[in-house]
């Protein structure tokens, strides 16, 4: 209505014919300013709930304060050139801002000196411009500011074509990616394609990040999903009159401070693949206008039952909105007169989950109490619109890449519940069990692990070796030179190429004692100091990372071995550089054992179908009421609390278009040689078979015996009947016993004692 009634008062000869009209007497130039924003104002508040719009009244304070000293600075300089008694007739016709800003240049010229009035007016609409760029939203700040850094590269581009003389240099002072082979970047070398990213681009970040091996340091991402997150909960919890999360306002400053030049020129290699081969991250975030509104709701949901709190932090995710709650205190005044003042318990408010679910119609909530760090309990509900998180932006981060250049096992999990990364290392954790439900996020958890390992490795610092029974997730990743041969889709073949990687371990270590070091980085750390003096003769010894895409099919066929092996290489490997990470779809206790979690701290649970499973996997309840879809609760050595993360996401295409810069990288004799070479873990089942460790004992045994059967090598040798019965069939074909004679009876004795004697009877 406003804006129709100042749209009228624009209309000229409205109360004198050839009249200017009102509105642009009083406000001259800026009265289209006026009608425009009081039109889409409107509009803006009348929509604002289904257009998921929030309205920010200091970024409408801000600009107004722009608008009246633009108002000034026009009254200055159009009244200052006119005489004194020309003034305020200009202003009747509307010239100068009108008679708003003939005030206004009467206030300013009230201090005798033009010039200091310039100088105030200057000084405040810098003050002012300043003020909206802050209360403005982030991704209007950010796509001008992405603008305005393609207009700057365009012209910078343009300069450098019209100079020649100056692309040496610039080639030298960026250090950018190889291009994606059979693929034309466009531009000269130092600009990038429009909507890409890296960090040697230098982009500001939005909000802080937190990782699980270094707590400082900021975002440098290409889009604003995570960075308007935390931006966005400092305006709800400013906006619901609430003191804001400082930690989340204190991230989110360090982020705006643009990242180290040396540390952005050596990020990338070109013996790595480009950041450009993944997606970035969608614009925009999720949450929706509803948060204010839930905020509410959840304060007075637990009032009615009698729970007094207080809603101090908003925190938006990608896919959960955590709120922060202070518990209150439940004043009682006595028969005696005394008021008794008691504090709301943890527990009680966490007894109220499902009652907080039902008001806020939500399928499932989990309560964080207390969230760690924070003087306030955690109330984790599910956004109405979620947001996918990309692998790019993970990888793009500050926290990964200064891992990355501590640890070759820095490995992206995805964003915690205020929008932050989450990178954690490998080789600390130093195994991952990842469980949960079919279709819940293992093996898209998986593909991103590795997708993170080879985007910063090459095969001569990581080696894999790759398990997948269900024969349709890691084939994909055949033909690249990080493989120690081709992925294993048999369980008879996994038993085997166990038995080979704890032979390696074995070697390993016995490398390790004659260099007299005590672990792989000792060793490599010897090598390279030794390859700089002028004898080098040893190699830098890789990371070998074992994936296991789904554990319950080797442990129903040989559950045995397979357990065995896998404790026996989480118990020892952690010190040669070989780690672990093993996913099942099945979290029982036959297939999760309690060896297996015993040697593994570090878990992932995804999405489960009950409380038993989550308990199996975490020994804890909470996995059941995860959305599913990448959403998941990890377990680290380092925190007592479970982090509930989304995961981030790598398409079949990224993964593919990783695997072909891996694949082309080779020549074609190398191609060709891997074809046609044999996996080192090819018959070893059958040569260990064919010398079994108790077959010497087993000898000594039969020399002092006439006969032999079975169950007295399982007495003596104290092993069960399937490992006996091998045995004896050893035995036979080395000519020790003789032929079965069936029925139950014992077999002959053939050797002879080592003195020549006869053999003594078994009695």
């Amino acid at each position: 209505m406003a804006g129709v009634v100042a749209l009228l008062l624009c209309v000229p000869g409205l109360f004198q014919v050839a009249s200017p009209p009102p509105l642009w007497v009083v406000l001259g130039w800026s009265a289209p300013v006026a009608v425009a924003t009081l039109l889409f104002g409107g509009l803006a508040l009348t929509y604002a709930a289904k257009l998921a719009w929030q309205v920010r009244w200091w970024a409408v304070a801000a600009g107004e304060l722009f608008m009246l000293v633009l108002l000034s600075l026009a009254a200055l300089y159009t009244f200052l050139r006119l005489p004194i008694e020309e003034r305020l007739p200009s202003a009747l016709l509307g010239q100068g801002g009108g008679l708003l800003g003939w005030a206004i240049f009467r206030l300013l010229i009230e201090t005798g000196n033009p010039t200091l009035a310039w100088i105030i007016a200057s000084a405040v609409l810098l003050l002012a411009g300043w003020l909206l760029w802050l209360t403005l939203p982030w991704e209007w700040t950010s796509a001008a500011a992405r603008t305005a850094h393609k207009a700057l590269a365009a012209s910078g581009s343009l300069v450098r074509s019209l100079r020649p003389d100056e692309d040496a240099e610039d080639a030298e002072d960026i250090d950018e990616p190889a291009p994606f082979p059979g693929e034309q970047r466009a531009g000269p070398r130092g600009a990038r394609a429009p909507g890409s990213s890296a960090i040697a681009s230098g982009s500001p970040a939005g909000a802080g990040q937190r990782s699980l091996t270094d707590k400082t340091g900021a975002r440098p991402a290409p889009t604003p999903a995570g960075a308007g997150l935390a931006a966005r909960a400092r305006s709800v919890s400013a906006a619901a009159g609430q003191e804001p999360d400082r930690s989340a306002a204190a991230d989110a400053a360090k982020a705006a401070q643009p990242g180290d030049k040396a540390l952005r020129r050596k990020a990338r290699r070109d013996t790595v693949p480009s950041y450009e081969l993944l997606r970035p991250d969608d614009e925009g975030h999720a949450g929706g206008p509803d948060v204010l509104q839930r905020a509410q709701i959840i304060k007075n949901t637990l009032a009615e039952f009698g729970v007094p709190v207080e809603v101090v932090s908003v925190k938006e995710g990608p896919t959960v909105t955590q709120f922060g709650l202070q518990p209150g205190e439940v004043v009682r005044e006595l028969s005696n007169g005394e008021v008794l003042r008691r504090r709301v318990s943890v527990a009680t408010i966490q007894r109220l989950s499902n009652d907080l679910a039902l008001a806020l119609a939500a399928t499932a909530i989990r309560i964080e109490a207390p969230v760690p760090g924070r003087p306030y309990v955690g109330v984790e509900v599910p956004n109405t619109a979620k947001t996918m998180v990309s692998l790019r932006s993970i990888l793009e981060a500050r926290d990964f890449t200064r891992a990355s250049s501590v640890s070759r096992l820095a490995i992206a999990l995805g964003r915690d519940v205020s929008g932050d990364p989450v990178v954690a290392d490998l080789a600390r954790m130093p195994h991952l069990l990842i469980a949960g439900a079919t279709g819940s996020g293992k093996s898209v958890c998986i593909n991103a692990i590795v997708t993170a390992l080879l985007m910063n490795n090459g095969p001569d610092t990581v080696r894999f070796l790759m398990v997948d029974p269900k024969m349709v997730e890691l084939p994909g990743y055949n033909g690249i030179p990080h493989l120690l041969g081709p992925v294993i889709t048999e369980a008879a073949q996994a038993t085997g190429a166990l038995a080979w990687l704890a032979l390696q371990m074995d070697e390993r270590y016995r490398t390790f004692a004659a260099a007299g070091v005590r672990n792989i980085l000792e060793y490599n750390r010897s090598v390279t100091a030794g390859k700089r003096g002028k004898a080098a003769r040893k190699e830098v010894m890789p990371y070998i990372v074992l994936v296991i895409d789904e554990l319950a099919d080797l442990m129903m066929t040989a559950a045995y071995d397979v357990e065995r092996q896998i404790c026996r290489l989480a118990q020892m490997s952690r010190a040669t550089g070989i780690h672990l990470i093993l996913a099942t779809q099945r979290p029982s206790v036959d297939v999760v054992t309690g060896l297996i979690k015993a040697n593994f701290p570090a878990r992932v649970a995804f999405a489960v179908t009950s409380q038993i499973d989550s308990r199996v996997i975490l020994d804890t309840p909470g996995a059941e009421k995860l959305l599913g879809r990448g959403d998941m609760l990890l377990m680290v050595p380092e925190s007592a609390k479970l982090a509930r993360i989304q995961g981030c996401f790598v398409s079949d295409q990224e993964i593919d278009r990783v695997v072909e810069f891996w694949r082309n990288s080779r020549s074609e004799e190398e191609r060709v040689e891997a074809t046609r070479s044999v996996p080192p873990w090819n018959g070893i089942l059958d040569r260990m078979e064919e010398r079994d460790d108790l077959l010497e004992k087993a000898l000594k045994v039969l020399r002092t015996k006439k006969t032999a059967s079975t169950s007295l090598l399982q007495r003596t040798l104290r092993i069960g009947y399937p490992r006996a019965a091998r045995l004896m069939e050893q035995l036979e074909e080395m000519g020790a016993v003789g032929p079965d004679e069936g029925g139950g009876r014992s077999r002959e004795v053939l050797l002879q004692p080592e003195d020549g004697s006869r053999a003594p009877s078994n009695e």
